[in-house]
């Protein structure tokens, strides 16, 4: 089967329907509309078998996988997701992986009401690349570069759970069940979250590297740090029995794919977040604040300070 009967099958015929698409799927490029008073963010991620997901994960859980990695970064900016186009690169034509992999595709995107919108197959080493784009009201847009001396930092969820989940597929211990791989090879993008947080949270940013390296890249924008106390990490049940305190502190802290948000509010806007992300029915914990030195400290109940050689997942 060639590249063009490929897509026919399994990438051509989605349920969801938007109007702002003028032309999809079949030409040389789509044709897309962009409503009045609205901005568009555009993002894009590549996962590689091997360095993003095992391989070997199923196909499924890559489809979801792929998709909420660039929904979340959509969420971080406060955006809602509109259109995607994907690049996948396949070792061979395998209807079956593809057959899994669409589900978990567009099962997601369904929720959010994302169209493929166009993309490209080729043969090689197995790469998902997506470029998703989203909508946000003009000037309304969540960005990295406004915290301030005093602010707030909260995390969204339960970081650590991820880490944890690929720590067990790593061991051969893939119980779909178990909340932890759950959180793995499904994450789920903070897209209601970060709308709800809109004019509210002065910087923001989506937690796939690891809390402290991602934090880190926040408060790079402005040249400051942050004091964060290790007893308010929200670490899940899940989470302890499986590592335990001090283990699970570090997987919250360094451990990445937990595609959460992380943002900074003002004192004074902290009632207000909550109450919206209540709404929104995500729940959020405060875990420090932001300081004018550009170091993030991690502190115990007792005062002592804890480091961590690695705070995050490098590229390179």
């Amino acid at each position: 089967m060639d590249e063009f009967s490929l897509i026919r099958r399994y990438f051509s015929t989605q349920d969801v329907k938007r109007g702002d698409v003028v032309l999809g799927i079949g030409d040389d490029a789509a044709l897309l509309r962009v409503p009045p008073g609205q901005e568009l963010a555009v993002t894009t991620d590549s996962l590689v078998s091997g360095v993003h997901f095992p391989e070997g994960l199923d196909a499924e859980s890559v489809g979801h996988r792929s998709l909420a990695a660039n929904l979340s970064d959509l969420a971080a900016m406060g955006a809602t997701p509109a259109w995607v186009l994907l690049a996948l690169t396949l070792p061979a034509a395998d209807e079956r992986w593809l057959a899994g992999f669409s589900r978990g595709f567009f099962a997601l995107a369904k929720r959010h009401q994302t169209v493929l919108v166009g993309g490209n197959i080729a043969r090689g080493p197995l790469n998902v690349t997506l470029i998703a784009q989203g909508f946000v009201p003009e000037g309304q847009a969540l960005t990295r570069a406004g915290a301030q001396v005093g602010d707030l930092v909260y995390v969204t969820g339960h970081p650590g759970e991820a880490a944890a989940g690929l720590k067990l597929l790593q061991a051969g211990k893939a119980d779909p069940k178990n909340p932890c791989v759950r959180r793995f090879t499904h994450p789920e993008p903070r897209i209601a979250a970060g709308q709800s947080l809109r004019g509210i949270a002065s910087a923001c940013i989506d937690v796939s590297d690891g809390l402290l390296a991602d934090l880190g890249h926040l408060l790079e924008a402005r040249g400051f740090g942050a004091k964060l106390g290790l007893d308010k990490l929200p670490l899940s049940k899940a989470l302890l029995e499986l590592q335990g305190r001090e283990d699970a502190q570090r997987l919250a802290l360094t451990g990445g794919d937990d595609y959460e948000l992380c943002f900074t509010v003002h004192v004074d806007k902290t009632k207000a977040a909550e109450a919206r992300l209540k709404e929104a029915g995500c729940p959020a914990t405060c875990i420090g604040a932001v300081e004018g030195k550009p170091l993030i400290e991690c502190v115990d109940g007792a005062g002592r300070v804890h480091t961590f050689d690695q705070p995050g997942h490098r590229h390179f």
